[in-house]
């Protein structure tokens, strides 16, 4: 096969945040579309087959927008910008058309902004809709999203406050046996919320809109009897409600308040035979105009690859295992 050479100009300041620390991201590329790229008179030189050339040169062209708009790269990003030019996942990121807009930044300067088509889409309906259900497996952003619309719109003073909640359910450990007062023992389910609350808000500001009770943590338990106005509620780990749970939940929502659920099904901790309220609520309410049904995949997962491979692996098990049942 004839060796294709191809000259780019990109600026040499940004080389060592496009190549990564020992240049992994550039080698990541290399292996992944079978070319070779060196430093060449100024210039980045890359060598390969006509049409890996070409791939790689829409790749490294999607990872220098994303810098010069004073993002860093990760690993991530680059797998999700070779595998998009590939077409081998619907998921093109931030920077390479997916969405121009974010948002919101963290103290710390960072862009949050959705960086699938699926993320799009969940970004979108919860901008739209009264409450939205994102179901998807771990790592699809389903909680970070919906804190980062959340935390914008208390900003914007669209709501007067913020409410995140979680059922207290043990995953496969007793709560009594913790120590301390009831607070101190829901505290750790509750932990994943404060941190994305201190990431996206800063920990400043978030301790102190928590002293003035604009801003609560709490076990869904503490929903029951309350009408919940002109606030952003978020239910997460939603598949451990029971049908009764998500029902109380769903009807504590007044007026001049939006909600998001989030939850995947694939990893409820109820006792075996319980259904699960979000997969109820599904069904339920799927045909109501106002609430909108966002189903993550495999392919909007935005951690390490890592997860997205370790998530496919369980898939095809528990689908094998299905399979050995029905026969």
């Amino acid at each position: 096969m004839p060796v294709s050479e191809s000259l780019m100009d990109i600026e040499h300041e940004l080389l060592p945040e496009l190549y990564g620390e020992f240049d992994v991201y550039r080698k990541l590329i290399e292996n992944q579309l079978k070319v070779i790229i060196i430093n060449q008179d100024e210039k980045v030189m890359i060598k390969g087959a006509h049409g890996d050339v070409k791939l790689a040169e829409h790749v490294l062209g999607k990872l220098v927008q994303i810098l010069n708009k004073g993002e860093a790269l990760t690993t991530s990003t680059v797998e999700y910008a070779i595998k998009s030019t590939l077409g081998a996942n619907r998921a093109p990121l931030s920077g390479s058309g997916v969405s121009t807009e974010y948002i919101c930044t963290t103290p710390h300067g960072k862009y949050i902004r959705p960086k699938t088509e699926g993320q799009k889409n969940y970004s979108l309906m919860i901008k739209k809709k009264m409450i939205v259900l994102g179901v998807g497996p771990a790592g699809t952003g389903k909680t970070y999203l919906a804190m980062a619309h959340a935390i914008t719109a208390f900003k914007k003073r669209e709501v007067n406050r913020i409410i995140l909640t979680r059922p207290a359910l043990e995953a496969g450990e007793k709560l009594g046996f913790l120590p301390g007062d009831l607070q101190s023992k829901v505290d750790p389910y509750l932990r994943p919320l404060y941190d994305a609350l201190y990431e996206i808000m800063g920990a400043d500001s978030c301790m102190a809109n928590m002293e003035k009770g604009l801003i609560e943590v709490a076990p869904l338990a503490y929903m029951r009897g309350r009408t919940l106005d002109n606030s952003f509620i978020v239910l997460d780990e939603a598949q451990n409600t029971t049908p009764a749970q998500m029902k109380m939940f769903l009807t504590r929502i007044g007026y001049g308040s939006k909600a998001v659920i989030t939850g995947d099904i694939t990893q409820k901790d109820l006792p075996n035979g319980t259904k699960s309220g979000m997969e109820v609520a599904m069904t339920v309410l799927k045909d109501i105009s106002d609430i909108a049904i966002c189903q993550l995949t495999v392919k909007d997962i935005v951690r390490h690859p890592l997860v997205q491979r370790i998530v496919e692996a369980y898939n095809q098990y528990e689908n094998s295992e299905a399979n050995k049942t029905k026969k």
